[in-house]
């Protein structure tokens, strides 16, 4: 069972990235999310993957924490992938900028946790890990659609 969560915790090994698992996490989430869109599949599957992988994500985070012995460790980026599939929900359509544009915007905001993000870090174990991450994907979210109503893409 610790193998299993450390494969899902580290999406399959991204992040044990020795720079910027957390990046190299989110990357892994927009390359799954342009070949589903490739596909011809788009946000209706990308929600069915973020409900089917929710609870095996605060699991195999919470997992973590106790295998290693630390709060949050860096490794665990399966909340990356979660977050930034939450932040191209929001996309208004399917472009290279507006991948691009979701990417950096869910990173930023994975990065700065603004109000109330942050405070999402203090509720328990996995759920915590994976909350805030899912909270700074509905900002994404929200501003990346904010952008396609203003056409900037």
């Amino acid at each position: 069972m610790n193998r299993l969560a450390l494969t899902i915790a580290t999406w399959f090994g991204c992040g044990y990235f020795p720079w910027g698992p957390g990046t190299v996490g989110s990357l892994a989430g927009v390359a799954i999310a342009l070949i589903l869109s490739h596909w011809g599949l788009g946000r209706d599957v990308l929600s069915i993957l973020i409900v089917v992988l929710l609870l095996p994500a605060i699991w195999s985070a919470s997992r973590t924490e106790r295998i290693l012995g630390q709060e949050d460790p860096g490794l665990v980026v399966v909340d990356e992938v979660l977050g930034q599939w939450v932040t191209l929900l929001g996309a208004p359509a399917r472009s290279w900028k507006v991948f691009v544009a979701g990417f950096v915007l869910f990173r930023l905001l994975d990065i700065w946790k603004p109000w109330p993000v942050r405070n999402m870090e203090a509720i328990p174990e996995g759920a915590g890990i994976v909350a805030d991450d899912l909270a700074a994907g509905v900002y994404g979210a929200f501003m990346l659609y904010i952008g396609g109503v203003l056409r900037l893409y």
